[in-house]
């Protein structure tokens, strides 16, 4: 990924009915790591019936370490890995929240970014709601206790309620002391799936957790659904009439581990073919195809096989570097980047290179890789990037938010492979995407800036929609 960087924002795992579920939630969270490393956290209901939270700044190995996860018990747990979007770092924005109400207790996960969160957080603070962080996902539950306290109704019809007053990308699990809910956005833009794992269920952002904890794989929980979990096993409602299948492209092209299926449609194929197609599109007259680890590798390994040009490993990442977005300046995360990543100077010397990556932010680690490619001796450097230019910004919880960071945003591709110093430059184009997905959805908006829901910047934008 030539990021500059995108960072994903979080990753939710639940377990029900399972013996052990915080010390196998503590494995679910480590297969979603790669969705976020700035903090983690667990929630058990432990067989007290009292819920028992732990969570940290830092890596699900750190925040769990010694014998912290044996203070869990019970044999139900939610967990969150996050790294910050709307409100920011800091401990208290670290997730699950955990609530303490009079209609009972729950604990709240989220993975996305709710568009109409400023509009909905005024309004409940003007109606006296007080809150403990500067999340937007805190106002789904404000939005739960509001409705739980007007009626002594089962909580499905406040959570269904709420859900219907938040506007953006959610995969939200809700935790109470006999059940777990599963809700995704009516748009579809994050995943969510459910498996089955002896007599109880897991359900997660991605399916390579279930796999890390021998869940079997059952099925997506839909857009616009909410899926009960508890001992009468699973039970669907839809909780809105409309819906759609956006699933961010982003999930396939970047974010989701290459082990994972999103849809039904495996992530590394999905890569794989999409860097066939850009073969296809883009072809470049080459010696080698290097990919940009770790990403970029299976696009790469599609080009490669495409145009039966050698695949080679000529840039190798060190895996053992830190993490190079909590370095304090820009200037030390550059220099962060070389500790990350170098050429092999022996396989790219006098070769023609096909340089493929996964898509382009800023353009700053693509310069710096091209230049790295040329001190190594490389004769010619191809840029091939395996998704279309981003353009716009994205409000759903990935973290790039104004255009003036977006290189693509400002420059045409001929202006972007001359700031890059490649010697050519091509883009995959959006109706690949679809062909390599097999599907006749996606969103597309950091692309092409079709936005699947409105972008509520007002309390009257949001009168006028008919929202309040």
């Amino acid at each position: 990924m030539a990021h500059g960087s995108l960072n994903e924002e979080c990753g939710v795992f639940g377990i029900w009915g399972v013996p052990d579920a915080a010390g196998l939630a503590y494995y679910g969270l480590h297969a979603l790591q790669h969705r976020g490393q700035e903090g983690c956290g667990i929630v058990s209901m432990g067989p007290d019936g009292n819920m028992k939270r732990i969570k940290g700044e830092g890596l699900v190995t750190e925040v769990f370490g010694g014998s912290r996860l044996s203070e869990l018990c019970g044999n139900m747990a939610i967990g969150h890995v996050r790294y910050s979007t709307t409100g920011g770092g800091g401990l208290e924005n670290v997730q699950p929240f955990l609530f303490r109400h009079h209609t009972g207790d729950f604990a709240l996960a989220h993975n996305g970014n709710l568009v109409n969160y400023g509009i909905l957080r005024k309004k409940l603070e003007d109606s006296g709601s007080l809150f403990q962080s500067s999340s937007d996902s805190e106002v789904l539950a404000h939005l739960i206790k509001k409705a739980g306290a007007e009626a002594h109704k089962p909580r499905i019809f406040s959570i269904v309620d709420a859900l219907n007053a938040v506007e953006g990308a959610f995969a939200f699990l809700i935790m109470t002391e006999n059940r777990i809910y599963a809700c995704r956005d009516r748009n579809g833009l994050r995943p969510l799936s459910i498996g089955r794992l002896g007599e109880g269920y897991v359900v997660s952002s991605e399916t390579c957790a279930l796999d890390a904890v021998g869940a079997e794989f059952l099925r997506d929980v839909e857009p616009g659904e909410i899926v009960t979990i508890d001992h009468h096993g699973l039970r669907s409602r839809k909780y809105s009439a409309t819906h759609t299948n956006e699933m961010c492209a982003m999930e396939y092209i970047y974010f989701s581990r290459p082990d994972s299926d999103i849809e039904g449609r495996n992530v590394h194929g999905f890569r794989k073919e999409s860097g066939r197609i850009l073969y296809e599109e883009a072809p470049a007259d080459a010696d080698i195809v290097v990919g940009v680890p770790d990403s970029s590798l299976s696009a790469a390994m599609g080009y490669s096989e495409a145009s039966g040009i050698p695949y080679e490993m000529g840039l190798v990442k060190n895996k053992y570097i830190g993490r190079t977005f909590i370095q304090p300046s820009q200037s030390l995360r550059e220099k962060g980047v070389r500790m990350k990543l170098s050429a092999v100077r022996s396989i790219v010397r006098g070769q023609r290179v096909v340089l493929v990556d996964d898509s382009i932010v800023r353009g700053t680690t693509s310069r710096r890789i091209v230049k790295m490619l040329r001190d190594a001796g490389a004769a010619e450097v191809h840029l091939r990037i395996a998704s279309p230019p981003i353009t716009r910004p994205c409000f759903y919880g990935v973290d790039i938010s104004t255009y003036e960071e977006l290189i693509s945003a400002r420059m045409s591709v001929e202006e972007v492979r001359e700031s890059l110093g490649a010697d050519s430059l091509a883009f995959l184009s959006e109706k690949a995407l679809f062909r390599a997905g097999n599907r006749s959805s996606l969103c597309l908006a950091c692309f092409n800036g079709h936005y699947p829901t409105a972008l509520y910047q007002s309390l009257e934008d949001a009168n006028k929609d008919g929202k309040f």
